[in-house]
């Protein structure tokens, strides 16, 4: 019985074989852009949102959010790590 392979994976695989294993610098500049714009985007969203009319309790709950989720973070990957 043949396998269903959804567009999404022939699409990978197509952009791997195409892409990312002959242009690695290609790869490395299109990873980096889209970072670089998803934590443009984070920022602005954070600075219209959360606290907007008081910054110093923006940037500390921003701080102890990111704390907190690098916190779970790696609590979750040594849990794994366990079993």
């Amino acid at each position: 019985m043949k396998k269903h392979t959804s567009l999404l994976e022939k699409f990978r695989k197509k952009y791997i074989h195409n892409v990312e294993n002959p242009h690695p610098v290609l790869h490395s500049i299109l990873i980096g852009t889209a970072v670089v714009l998803f934590w443009r985007g984070m920022w602005g969203v954070l600075d219209l949102y959360l606290f907007p009319e008081n910054e110093a309790l923006s940037f500390v709950t921003s701080i102890a959010l990111g704390i907190l989720m690098l916190i779970i973070h790696d609590g979750l990957r040594k849990i794994d790590e366990l079993s």
